[in-house]
């Protein structure tokens, strides 16, 4: 494999696809010298047809809001890779959103469903719609008209969206609702991350969150050190970031930080149980805003304009957005001692921040290991609709614990450079070879 012609090629063909890209070369450059060791992989093009997705489905939205103008936004869904399973990976509702940035979540998300242990594909969708300050009747119009040019595509055995940024239960309410109307059979296993009224799973909200501090457990236990007493900072404050603090604070760790696009909350005394359930009125208000945590709370800070990487921690977690942790963002954690980084959000890291941290050889690892206990809880969802039954939260627990530390064994076992585990490439090559295989066991699709 010649990764930079592959790469030229990619960006001939996909100009100014920058985050696409950049989550494929960093693949690639991870797994080139296993690959090579396969020429059955290099006969049967793997490569190149793995870093292109099956097909992607683009579709108008036409909306009416409150003061009755219609509204009209494009709607996507990528069907990156099936090898394994059904196609499954979120739906993301944000301004940004466009081919590229889905293309690399579902490239990714074909990898992370691989380091499940579950048979799920990759795929993405979105739309460039704004949930920030729209009301719940224009939510709710939206989403139907989402799901009605979305829903002949998809079904438990086909594709199984989910949600993601800017898309929560609420969301996945109004979507499925519309998409039992058009279809009309009840088939909740078509969506996940759905209420528990109606076949949603226990624990799924808080799943990514949990999961990633699992995930990070073992990578300090592994290390010789111990989440309890460790100061953590988080970036964002909607479901991921609550997730991840409820469980960390559990766990005994202290949470300092939390930020949003306005600035960051310094919390130095940690969190309680009423911080981290306001942390959900935050993200339901709709106005993608921080700051009123700390009016709402005396003994915390608002810093206007400032990321949660400008409190000293011992454990830094992205959980916000692509790309949200620069390289300057990097070398100011080194410097206030962090020692351990996990990727809690998709590609939350940029290259120059990646390459910093593994420089400094602190603890680092990437999202589609890290943050894979969303989607694998999404996937113990599927089976219990598919089963017609609904397992108890310290059953759903128990499983998510097992998933998390398989991927930890995993990538530990394929990133193995002796005095130093590169978690980057352990889960790349892991996630890798596993498609490859049933890409090639299925012939020329």
């Amino acid at each position: 494999m010649d990764v930079k012609k592959i790469m030229l090629d990619l960006e001939r063909k996909h100009p100014g696809e920058n985050e696409y890209l950049q989550a494929v070369h960093e693949v690639l450059e991870s797994i080139e010298e296993v690959y090579n060791q396969h020429p059955e992989f290099e006969k049967a093009k793997i490569v190149e047809r793995i870093v292109e997705p099956d097909r992607i489905i683009t579709f108008r939205v036409t909306w009416v809001d409150d003061r009755g103008e219609i509204q009209t936004n494009l709607g996507y869904r990528i069907q990156f890779n099936s090898a394994i399973g059904p196609y499954k990976g979120g739906i993301r509702f944000h301004k940004a959103v466009n081919p590229s940035m889905l293309k690399f979540l579902g490239f990714e998300q074909t990898f992370k469903n691989a380091l499940t242990t579950l048979p799920m594909g990759g795929a993405k969708g979105g739309s460039d719609f704004d949930p920030v300050g729209k009301s719940d009747a224009e939510i709710m119009r939206f989403c139907q008209a989402f799901m009605l040019e979305l829903w002949q595509n998809i079904g438990p055995d086909t594709d199984v969206p989910a949600g993601d940024v800017g898309v929560g239960g609420r969301e996945i309410g109004f979507m499925y609702g519309m998409y039992k109307k058009l279809a009309r059979e009840y088939n909740t296993g078509v969506l996940t991350g759905k209420g528990l009224t109606w076949g949603g799973s226990l624990i799924r909200p808080e799943a990514t969150g949990f999961g990633a501090l699992y995930f990070v457990e073992h990578m300090l236990h592994r290390a010789g050190k111990e989440l309890k007493g460790a100061t953590i900072a988080i970036s964002g404050f909607g479901n991921v970031a609550w997730g991840a603090a409820k469980k960390a604070t559990e766990l005994g760790a202290k949470v300092i930080a939390i930020s949003g696009p306005d600035g960051v909350i310094h919390n130095p005394n940690g969190m309680t149980d009423e911080k981290i359930a306001y942390m959900l009125q935050l993200r339901a208000s709709n106005q993608n805003i921080v700051a009123p945590f700390a009016e709402k709370f005396p003994d915390a800070t608002f810093v206007p304009g400032k990321k949660a990487w400008s409190v000293k921690c011992d454990i830094a977690l992205p959980c916000a957005f692509q790309n949200e942790l620069t390289g300057a963002d990097a070398e100011e954690l080194l410097a206030n001692g962090t020692w351990c980084v996990a990727e809690v959000s998709n590609m939350g890291c940029t290259p120059e921040a990646i390459a910093a941290f593994q420089k400094a050889r602190i603890l680092f690892a990437p999202g589609k290991a890290v943050n894979a206990g969303g989607v694998a809880t999404s996937g113990l969802e599927m089976t219990q609709n598919a089963m017609h039954i609904s397992w108890s939260a310290a059953e759903v627990d128990e499983k998510l614990h097992y998933i998390m530390q398989s991927i930890h064994e995993a990538c530990v076992k394929a990133g193995n450079e002796g005095d130093y585990i590169n978690y980057v490439k352990g889960a790349n090559i892991a996630g890798f070879l596993k498609v490859a295989q049933a890409m090639l066991e299925q012939g020329i699709v």
